[in-house]
């Protein structure tokens, strides 16, 4: 399984490559945002073209999602368009676009992301189709064109467990009492993912399934399990993936036994 790192913070991003685990970086308007304002509380001036193209040269050919912030399907494919061709000298800039980009239900744009997935990629330019819920969303999108899909599994998380009344923290695993408490079939965050995996797989579309939105480690782990393609994880879920307290005893251990002998052939 692939790993990308969703941030758009330029030390993250580096520290993520420099490990050698990094194999893409997903980026939103929100995280965007939050970059920015680092910046500037760091005193720093930013500008967001250059800043972008840092991200893009650290990526080193590997895929970078950037998304459009509008909401028709004619002005996100202009600004898709704008985006790629504003970064494409760097050979890895994927546009991302809303599976459906209304704000209710009796909306009259509800196939304007499709509209322009399949626009856009009829253009060739690689799309990340982003907030997925559903599987029949994950299908609609690769049949549309769309390189990868994004199923939000922790955000389907804080939705069972919010209809449900339970009290939790967003970074906590979501229980089994997922079961009974379904959203149309859909259990858990990991098991939308599971779902789009096998609908995908089952018609040979080239798609890749791309885990978003997972707040933990054991997420992570359930992800590589049902065969997701990527799992795109923030910061500080990578770095917990490192940890375990067993771990740690055991270099103290390891560390207490080395002996003289041992140390003067190093």
């Amino acid at each position: 399984m692939k790993i990308f790192i969703d941030s758009a913070d330029l030390s993250e991003i580096k520290q993520a490559y420099e490990w050698g685990i990094a194999d893409g970086i997903t980026t939103n308007p929100s995280l965007m945002k939050k970059a920015v304002n680092k910046c500037k509380l760091d005193g720093e001036d930013i500008n967001l073209k250059g800043y972008i193209k840092e991200i893009l040269l650290i990526s080193k050919d590997t895929p970078v999602s950037l998304e459009v912030t509008e909401t028709t399907a004619q002005r996100m494919i202009e600004e898709g368009r704008k985006l790629y061709e504003m970064f494409k000298e760097f050979g890895n800039v994927n546009i991302k676009i809303p599976i459906n980009p209304s704000f209710e239900e009796n909306n009259l744009t509800h196939f304007d992301g499709i509209k322009a997935i399949k626009k856009l990629s009829e253009e060739n330019i690689p799309i990340n189709c982003t907030l997925i819920f559903t599987p029949e969303q994950a299908l609609l999108a690769a049949k549309a064109g769309a390189a990868f899909v994004s199923p939000f599994a922790g955000r389907v998380d804080d939705n069972l467990r919010k209809r449900s009344g339970m009290n939790f923290n967003k970074t906590d695993y979501f229980p089994m009492e997922g079961i009974s408490k379904n959203d149309n079939g859909i259990v858990s965050g990991i098991d939308l993912v599971k779902q789009c995996v096998q609908i995908l797989r089952q018609y040979n579309l080239k798609t890749e399934v791309l885990a978003a939105s997972l707040r933990n480690t054991r997420q992570v782990r359930e992800a590589a399990l049902i065969r997701a393609d990527i799992a795109t994880l923030p910061f500080d879920v990578i770095r917990n993936m490192l940890k375990h307290s067993q771990t740690f005893e055991g270099m103290k251990k390891f560390t207490a036994d080395v002996v003289e002998e041992y140390k003067n052939l190093l």
